[in-house]
């Protein structure tokens, strides 16, 4: 008898052994995944994307795309909350009430009922970190270690609010203290999952001067621990270049005025540098192979600030939804699965990170169907798209339409290579909104700075032969709309417009 059992005994632990073994592999087999979220950062501020017709250089950053894929037309958002809110739900910001830019004092927070990206990565077993700016809310409910994040270290508001309190004219005492920024943060989940806040100290210009050498600091530290461990990991890098107002450390004012460098050109230059040491750190651990590195932004550039702002050949900034304050650079590298090399002129979002990231570490490759239905306790209306096939070079982009929306105010809207304007903003952010009489409309494959409608002498013939292209522009909005019948907005004022838009797209005038 116990001749007979011994073997059996060894072929099951020979099964337990695999399964263990199968399991490891599993775990070590999901990538690793770092995106870098620069802070207003223009299209054309990468090197890889002037190509040399302006002097910002910025070799590791080009490094990210020669390795792996470059994508000419990524939309983001107008502004910071709404982009970065856009990228860790992935949903409008019109859904989760994250559409405008958060200030000190604000209720603004994202709702528990809209999971994040590091939400449902860590129920696929990773470890998730971020560092930097988070510009989602201030109080302790709103922080990133309640959504989904194990640690975070950063500040929470557009870098220039960090220094609001140095003014002379801000209020003292307790007229000021409801409207004062926070410091900086520090805060963790142990082990009982209890939040832990530390404050990490105010953030005046000085310290700004090496604000994103500390921020690089703590990403290598958590890059470095996790390696260690036999468990994936995500981390989102947000360093404060190249928002306003830029102070320089002396190693790099040194550099304004060199090799055709003003201060944009330095900033990049500091920012590219922060980069390539996360690349190296890469390297150094031996985890570069199956690690995806993104670098993007939150949003266009500020080019009414320039020279302290970016850059963008694209008509409009920050804050409008012309394509230059939506459009900006976005590069990924996966050695293990993206081909070198490419260029992707397939539109893409920030709304699919969420799901390709997901997708990528193993989730559910529709997980745009599975959030309708409830997937791990959460029922959403998911705007991103898959995007792993585009990335990885096996087919299209899943994306054919973009919706502009400024705060709550929906202005534009894009259908493969066809976009309308129902509202714009000629005077940039803060001018004034002018609804159009009638919408403009551009192709954007052979006209893609928008410059149609005021240099061209035939522009309204043009408009003329295409109105057909407002009857797509009418079915997007349609469809748009009815999502929130079934998934409504967390926020009160949303859709403002949207309604009117859709009277827009089937009057007379355009002769729908």
């Amino acid at each position: 008898m116990r001749g007979r059992m011994f073997p059996r005994m060894l072929v099951l632990v020979a099964l337990a052994a695999g399964v263990a073994t199968s399991s490891q592999l599993s775990a070590q087999s999901k990538p690793n995944i770092i995106v870098i979220m620069a802070d207003d950062v223009g299209w054309s501020n990468p090197s890889c994307y002037h190509s040399g017709i302006m002097s910002s250089k910025t070799p590791h950053i080009d490094r990210i795309a020669r390795e792996g894929i470059r994508f000419t037309d990524h939309y983001a958002q107008p502004s910071c909350t709404a982009g970065r809110s856009a990228f860790l739900t992935g949903q409008f910001p019109i859904r989760t009430g994250m559409h405008t830019v958060g200030l000190p004092g604000d209720d603004k927070r994202l709702s528990n009922l809209d999971p994040t990206v590091a939400q449902l990565l860590k129920k696929l077993g990773y470890s998730t970190g971020q560092f930097g700016k988070n510009h989602l809310g201030d109080s302790n409910e709103a922080l990133p270690t309640r959504h989904g994040f194990d640690e975070y270290w950063g500040w929470l508001y557009h870098l220039n609010a960090m220094e609001y309190a140095s003014n002379p004219d801000f209020p003292k005492g307790e007229a000021g203290a409801a409207f004062k920024p926070r410091n900086i943060v520090d805060c963790k989940v142990d082990e009982n999952g209890n939040q832990v806040v530390r404050d990490d100290g105010p953030c005046p210009p000085q310290r700004m001067k090496t604000l994103d050498d500390e921020v690089t600091t703590r990403t290598l530290d958590f890059i470095e621990r996790k390696a260690k461990d036999d468990q994936p990991f995500f981390c989102w890098m947000c360093p404060a270049r190249a928002h306003i107002y830029t102070y320089f450390s002396d190693r790099y004012k040194k550099l304004l005025g060199t090799d055709s460098m003003g201060m944009q050109e330095v900033v990049m230059k500091e920012l590219d540098d922060n980069v390539g040491k996360v690349l190296e750190k890469l390297d150094a651990l031996g985890i570069a192979d199956n690690t995806i590195v993104v670098f993007t932004s939150d949003n266009g550039p500020e080019i009414m600030t320039w020279p302290d702002g970016g850059m963008t050949p694209f008509h409009g900034e920050k804050g409008t939804t012309w394509e230059g304050g939506f459009r900006v650079p976005m590069v990924v590298r996966w050695p293990a699965r993206v081909p070198a090399g490419q260029v992707s002129n397939g539109v893409t979002d920030h709304m699919d990170f969420l799901p390709t990231l997901v997708a990528a570490a193993g989730g559910p490759d529709d997980l745009r169907e599975e959030l309708k239905s409830g997937y791990e306790g959460y029922r959403v209306h998911l705007d991103g798209y898959n995007q792993l096939d585009l990335m990885c070079g096996k087919g299209a982009s899943n994306r054919k339409e973009v919706v502009y929306y400024e705060g709550t105010t929906l202005q534009a809207v894009r259908y493969k290579d066809w976009k309308a304007h129902f509202i714009v903003q000629n005077e940039g952010w803060f001018g004034p909104k002018e609804r159009l009489g009638a919408p403009l409309l551009f192709n954007l494959r052979r006209d893609p700075f928008e410059r149609a409608a005021d240099e061209s002498g035939h522009y309204i013939e043009f408009l003329g032969k295409n109105m057909w292209a407002f009857g797509p522009a009418k079915r997007i909005v349609q469809e748009h709309l009815a999502t929130f019948k079934e998934f409504p907005s967390r926020s009160t004022s949303a859709g403002s417009n949207a309604e009117e838009i859709k009277e827009d797209v089937t009057s007379d005038q355009m002769g729908q």
